[in-house]
This record gives structure tokens, sequence and C-alpha cells, in this order.
């Protein structure tokens, strides 16, 4: 099938520079599945009681990659899909999700995805979503993703979230469950400006013994936005964890960061770091020796910064 201009320029801005129609895939258009198709190790059908995919990723699938993009280019439309991945044991895969909204209306566009993952044992996953908005219409872009991870034991989940710019509205919420020997590497990039507003809650449960979790938020606030993080990591068993929140501000932007321990067993370690400031003065002079102007300078900071 041959994509619209549109489409390709969306879905390079999450990431996705070239869509190919190889291996397992399945892209949403304006809230209805475009195209789709399977590889030998892993199958996605549609869901007969909601909206959304059912993507079955089997023992023998070793290191393939999965996309699922959702584009958006109708104004007015709010869009709700389910997508429900079951990876077998021992299977390692990349998903790559993400969603651009593309909004020339005064109407608001929403997309609210609603992701479960079901990890077996000993699995290596790795999953990335990038959020992107843009288009010149009065119209607010709103992404509100929910995503419930729960793995079995000895696996390791790797999740790489980002929202670029042009999001006028998220709220995302989180849930993890994770079991014996098993591993959580979340790392969620964000930057807002304007008047935009961000909330991203994260409730991490380590149920296993000798389970593990490392949260790393990253952010930039500008001009008048508002953000707000509250990751949450409990800790049931002899375990380990670490989040780090740290964020630049900018203009007049607030941002409230409130990270929260609990530990429910004498030999759960956890750890949590907060840190909120503006941009180095000292980094943005020696830029500006160099021959850029303010403007340039901070914006290599905050590019810097988020990598």
């Amino acid at each position: 099938m041959q994509l619209d201009k549109l489409t390709i320029e969306v879905l390079n801005k999450i990431g996705i520079t070239e869509f190919k129609q190889e291996g397992a895939f399945n892209l949403r258009y304006n809230g209805a599945p475009l195209c789709h198709g399977d590889s030998d190790h892993v199958t996605i059908k549609p869901k007969e009681d909601n909206p959304g995919i059912d993507i079955f990723i089997d023992n023998k699938t070793e290191g393939e990659t999965v996309h699922i993009p959702v584009v958006m280019s109708t104004s007015g439309m709010k869009d709700v899909v389910y997508n429900d991945f079951y990876v077998e044991d021992g299977a390692d895969v990349t998903i790559i999700a993400g969603c651009g909204i593309h909004n020339d209306g005064c109407g608001n566009s929403e997309h609210n995805g609603i992701h479960t993952f079901h990890i077996g044992n000993n699995c290596n996953v790795r999953y990335e979503e990038k959020h992107y908005g843009e288009g010149s219409g009065s119209g607010e872009k709103i992404l509100n993703p929910v995503t419930k991870i729960i793995i079995e034991e000895n696996s390791t989940f790797t999740m790489d979230t980002s929202q670029i710019k042009g999001v006028d509205s998220t709220v995302r919420e989180t849930s993890v469950i994770i079991g014996k020997g098993s591993r959580l590497f979340v790392s969620e990039r964000l930057m807002t400006h304007d008047t935009q507003t961000a909330i991203s809650n994260m409730d991490v449960t380590m149920n296993g013994a000798d389970s593990s979790a490392q949260i790393v938020s990253r952010s930039v606030a500008k001009n008048e936005s508002v953000q707000t993080f509250h990751p949450k990591a409990i800790g049931n068993n002899a375990c380990k964890a670490h989040i780090q929140c740290d964020s630049i501000i900018m203009d007049h932007a607030q941002v409230n960061s409130i990270p929260e321990i609990n530990a429910r067993h004498v030999d759960a370690a956890i750890i949590h770091e907060a840190a909120i400031g503006r941009i180095n003065n000292e980094q943005v002079t020696k830029l500006r020796t160099l021959g850029m102007t303010e403007e340039e300078a901070e914006g290599v900071i905050v590019e810097a910064f988020l990598q």
C-alpha cells in the first residue's frame, strides 16, 4: 500500500523513518486499521470486543522488530484503542509504537492508547514510544497513554518513551508488576512549551525476589507549561530500585516532581533523586563564544539534555 506524504512525514517525526511492510506491523490511521501484516513468529489479530489488536509473539522470536504506529490527521476526532501483547517464554523482540497527530482544524484531536504487556519467563523486550503533535489549527492535540506491564520471571523489559513537541495535553498512566529475577529499565523524556500540560504517573511493584527497576525521567519545561511527575516504587520482596527525575525549567514554566518509594521488605533497597534547575549560564556563555546566539545555545543544551 502506498502511504500519502503527510502520513510518511508524521511517521518520520515519531521515529519511524522508513515504514516498510515487512515482518509484523500494524498502522492505525484516523481511528481505524489501515494495513497490517504478520511474520513467521509474530501474529496480529483484530480484537472482537474492543477497537484494537492482540499481538502474539512466540518463543522462537529472536531479534525481531514489530511496528504499531498511530497517525491522526482528522480534526475533532477522539480515538481509543486497546492493544494487548502476549510474549511467550524466551522471546527477544523490539516493539516500536508511537502516535503522531496533525491537526489543522478547530476541534480537539485525541488519542488514548491502552497497552497491556504480558511478558513470560526469560524474555528480552524493548518497547519504544514517541509522541508528536503538529498542525496550524486552533484545536488541541491530546495524548493519554495507559501502559500496563506484567513481567514474569528472569525477564528484562526496557521502556523508552519520549514526547518530542506539539502535544497540548497528556496524562500518562503506567503500572508495572515485576516477578522474580526480572529487571525493568525506564527512560522517559519530555518537552513542553507554550501553555501545554503533562502529567506522568508511574507505579512499579517489585513482587519477586531479586527483581529490580531503574527509572530515569528527563524533561524540559518552557514558556507557561506545567509538568507533574509522580513515579512510585514499591518493594514487596528483596529487590533494588532507583528513581531519578531531572528537569530544566525555563521562562515561567512549572515543574512538580514527586518521587515516592515504599519498602515492604527488610531487603528492599530503593533510592530516589529529583533535581529541577535552570540552564547553566556558563554553558550558554561558552557556546556563545563559538558564534551561537543565546537561543541557539539554549537549543543545543536542551537537545543534549534530552538525549
